[in-house]
């Protein structure tokens, strides 16, 4: 037994970090805040307003995720104001394939040894991508856990909610045989297959972060560390059109809207994505170069001699969203037309 005081911080936890931490973070959420938000950050709770005057029938919807091993070359770089962006603008997309807009996030920052620097910078990233998508940055936690993470290293996880008019849910029910395909175009990775690329690049291929590929035009870092873009700017003039038309009579289910379905391409690629937007009986073919695959994707499957199943199993391939619609709609929606909707069974076929 020691006669000596031991404080919170000699077993790790620095509250004057978390708090120098804290008085960062606060700046930057104070400029993703609007009227309907109730609370400051450093409340136990965020309050948002829930009235929304203008649907009929408010639906919430609600995603969580995390960034996965990209949070490696953030660590390897020493690039942090990226992966916050990379989280916001992942979960803006897993929620609006539903036909919501955002309204709030939440993230949950844990490290082994605070560095409020480092957390900032996070969530830096993290406030630019909540304004540009128009959510509000409502809260967080933020976790000091000595011995749990290896030092410099941190996890990240984020929480969104967001809300669309029952009228104008989109859920792939109408999709038909004969319906188009189109393709939005991703800029990279995204935040899914970090695994496989790293091990591709740097135990296969033998390549450092700062490696310069002429194929890239870049090095393996800044290829890697491209942010996981938010396609709300180009779907959400389209969302007003989705579902049906709240005139219609109870119980009329093909909607009228020019979007039918939506997937965000993540984990899962093509393959695992797209069939969980189908009805029952119909499947998708997709016509493989019928788009500009981004050249990170060939180098990959070449260093590691990956099958083309394997390839559409884990990447994006260049696609970062699955948007269905009639043929009629599809020149109105400005993506590229990379498939057709089959009779199936709720499979994905690569052609």
């Amino acid at each position: 037994m020691t006669k000596e005081s031991i404080s919170y911080a000699d077993a790790g936890v620095s509250i004057d970090n978390a708090n120098r931490a804290v008085a960062k973070i606060r700046e930057y959420a104070r400029g993703t805040f609007n009227e309907r938000t109730l609370t400051e950050i450093g409340s136990f709770g965020g309050m948002f307003s829930g009235a929304f005057p203008d649907m009929a029938e408010p639906i919430l919807v609600a995603s969580a995720d995390g960034v996965g091993t990209k949070l490696k070359l953030a660590f390897e770089t020493g690039v942090h104001n990226t992966v916050g962006a990379d989280l916001v603008n992942h979960c803006v997309n897993d929620i609006l394939v539903q036909g919501a807009r955002p309204l709030f996030f939440l993230d949950y920052f844990a490290t082994g040894k605070l560095e409020p620097d480092v957390t900032a910078s996070v969530v830096e990233g993290m406030a630019r991508a909540c304004k540009e998508n128009g959510c509000v940055l409502l809260g967080g936690e933020t976790a000091e856990m000595p011995d749990f993470y290896p030092p410099g290293e941190y996890d990240l996880a984020g929480f969104i909610v967001g809300v669309v008019d029952k009228a104008r849910v989109i859920d792939g029910k109408s999709i038909v045989p004969g319906d188009v395909v189109l393709g939005i175009p991703s800029n990279g990775l995204q935040t899914n297959g970090y695994s496989l690329a790293r091990k591709l690049f740097f135990e296969i291929g033998g390549y450092k972060v700062d490696s310069y590929i002429d194929e890239l035009g870049t090095t393996i870092g800044e290829a890697l560390l491209a942010t996981h873009q938010s396609f709300l700017p180009q779907i959400d003039p389209l969302l007003e059109s989705a579902g049906r038309n709240p005139s219609d009579s109870e119980g009329v289910d093909p909607p009228n809207g020019i979007i039918k379905g939506l997937a965000h391409i993540t984990g899962g690629g093509f393959l695992e994505n797209i069939p969980r937007i189908l009805p029952e009986g119909v499947s998708v073919e997709i016509n493989r170069g019928t788009w500009p695959e981004l050249p990170i994707f060939a180098l990959m499957q070449k260093l590691g001699n990956v099958s083309d199943r394997e390839m559409f199993r884990t990447f994006n391939m260049g696609i970062g969203m699955i948007v269905i619609c009639s043929p009629d709609n599809a020149g109105s929606i400005g993506a590229i037309r990379i498939g057709k909707v089959i009779a199936g069974p709720n499979d994905v076929k690569i052609v």
